[in-house]
This record gives C-alpha cells, sequence and structure tokens, in this order.
C-alpha cells in the first residue's frame, strides 16, 4: 500500500507550589515533600495538599515521562518524601526505587482497563498491583470521573501522612473531585452527539477517554516509543477511509511525521490531541478543555 512505502521513509510531596521548579523544590522548615512522578499527579497533588505540603516532580517538563531517567537528584527527592504519587507501569524506575509504605500509586484507586482495550480491569479499587509488569492502560487522567477518584483517595493518603492538617486535605479533595465531576460532565455533554466516534491517534494514551465517552480510539501505536509496521500502518489507512475519518490526531512530544504522512494518504487533516503527560502551557484543566474543542471539531459533535 502507498501509505507503508511513504512511512517506511518518515517517533511524588516536594514542588511548583510556591513558586519551585519541576524537578527541584526543597521543603522549607517542617512541611512534608511529596513527589510526583510526572504531570498530572503533580498537578492533582498540587490541588489537593496546597500550601500544607511542598510538591515537586520527578519529570522535567518538556520530557516524555517514559523517557525519563531516576539521576541523584531524583533519588533525593524520593528518599525525602513523605509520600510518592505515581502510577505503575509508566516509568519502570520509579516503580523499583519508590518506598511502598511511603508510595501511592494513583491506578489503585480507580477501575483500569487493558492497554488498548476497554471495559475489562486489571485490579479493583484498593487493590494493590504487585507485579513489576503491569497489561493496564496507565493514562487514567484522561478520564476526569476516574481522576476524581483519584483526588479523594490522595485526601486520604496525605491525611493519614499528616494528621495535623488531615481535614484541609480532605476539604481540598472534595473540592479538586466536585470541580473534575464538572469536568466530566462537559465532556460528557459535547461529545454526546458526533457525526463520528472513530478518532485515530499517534498512540494508544485515550483509552480511558474513549471508554468513558463511548468513542472507538484506534492508535497508530500502542506507546510513543514504538514505530508502526507496514502492516499496521496499512490497517488503520484503510479504517480511516472507511470510517471517513477527516482528522488524525498528533501530540505536543512525538514526532507529526507518521500521522502526516497518514493524515495525507487518506485525505484527512491533523490536530494535535494532547496527552497531558508533560505540562501544558495553561493547567490540566484547560488543556483537558482544549481537548475538548479539538475533538468536538474532528468528530462534528454538536451541543
Amino acid at each position: 500500500m502507498r501509505v507503508a512505502g511513504a512511512l517506511a521513509g518518515a517517533t511524588l510531596l516536594a514542588t511548583t507550589a510556591c513558586g519551585a521548579d519541576a524537578g527541584t523544590g526543597a521543603a522549607t522548615g517542617d512541611t512534608p515533600q511529596v513527589v510526583a512522578a510526572f504531570y498530572p499527579l503533580q498537578w492533582i497533588t498540587e490541588q489537593v495538599g496546597g500550601s500544607d505540603v511542598q510538591v515537586s516532580s520527578l519529570t522535567t517538563p518538556g520530557v516524555e515521562p517514559h523517557d525519563m531517567e531516576l539521576g541523584a537528584h531524583q533519588m533525593a527527592q524520593l528518599e525525602d518524601a513523605a509520600l510518592t504519587v505515581y502510577i505503575k507501569g509508566v516509568q519502570p524506575a520509579v516503580d523499583e526505587a519508590v518506598a511502598p509504605d511511603t508510595a501511592f500509586d494513583a491506578a489503585t484507586a480507580v477501575r483500569t482497563i487493558p492497554a488498548g482495550g476497554h471495559d475489562e480491569h486489571e485490579h479493583e479499587e484498593g487493590e494493590e498491583a504487585h507485579d513489576h509488569e503491569v497489561s493496564y492502560d496507565p493514562h487514567l487522567w484522561l478520564d476526569p470521573s476516574r481522576f476524581a477518584a483519584v483526588a479523594t483517595e490522595l485526601g486520604e493518603r496525605l491525611a493519614a501522612a499528616d494528621p495535623a492538617h488531615a481535614q484541609a486535605f480532605k476539604d481540598r479533595a472534595a473540592k479538586t473531585a466536585a470541580s473534575l465531576t464538572a469536568l466530566d460532565e462537559e465532556f460528557s455533554k459535547g461529545l454526546a452527539t458526533c457525526s463520528t466516534r472513530t478518532m485515530v491517534t499517534a498512540h494508544e494514551a485515550f483509552g480511558y477517554l474513549a471508554d468513558r465517552y463511548k468513542l472507538e480510539q484506534v492508535g497508530i501505536t500502542l506507546d510513543p516509543e514504538s514505530e508502526p509496521s507496514p502492516a499496521r500502518l496499512a490497517e488503520v489507512a484503510e479504517l480511516a477511509k472507511r470510517e471517513k475519518v477527516t482528522t488524525i490526531f498528533t501530540e505536543a512530544l512525538v514526532s507529526p511525521k507518521v500521522a502526516e504522512v497518514l493524515a495525507g494518504e487518506v485525505g484527512a487533516k491533523t490536530a494535535v490531541l494532547d496527552p497531558l503527560e508533560s505540562a501544558p502551557s495553561g493547567n490540566y484543566a484547560s488543556a483537558m478543555r482544549d481537548n475538548l474543542r479539538t475533538l468536538q471539531t474532528a468528530l462534528g459533535c454538536t451541543t
């Protein structure tokens, strides 16, 4: 197929709250340090922790979380943390380095789905994953309703780590969960009626969003480090033509070349759909609303 030939030639408590740079953020006084593994976990920890914690991120802005390596500074962050917030399976080095007694795996707060799949789950709420290898999709923050559950559980974890501020943590967790529930309602309404429900993405990061809002995700690759095979490219191109897909979605931290060539092959355009693995120009909520508007335009949705 022509697209195959063309493409073959063409891939967790220390932070920014109080103005510290991501990846830095030494604590002051007795303020607990919380370490977040990467951006969306940093954002939610800042919302729930407020001024009662100092939050830092292990992953520097602009760096793909899967590419992050633990250096001496990051190891020191983990050793000093009152709590580390991470998602098992995103960053194997972090999985190995976290201390179980002071770590919160956000995936244990929600019902997960398989990588590239729907409806099934690897572990239920409250269960801890014990194997180093995980098969579930880790991008749970792209479903605001699941992220609301993470906020609630994070409030409980912070309250246990710092009982003196327990009620403040729980109050902020409730406020954060409410705002995420409202965002979920915006997505449900905004994506209720669309001319197509198929979205072709650079990699399969949007399974939770698709699962929540009854969309079909078709990823060119499973993860951003993979190169698609000619057979996969031919399969996606055929599906895109059959479903009359008008937009191929690219990502800020992944080369758009493959998606651009595929779009040219099937007569579609490209648009950026942000998986929010790194800090956006605004914040989590504003970037998610940007994603909603992008999806509404690309999928022909009416409200």
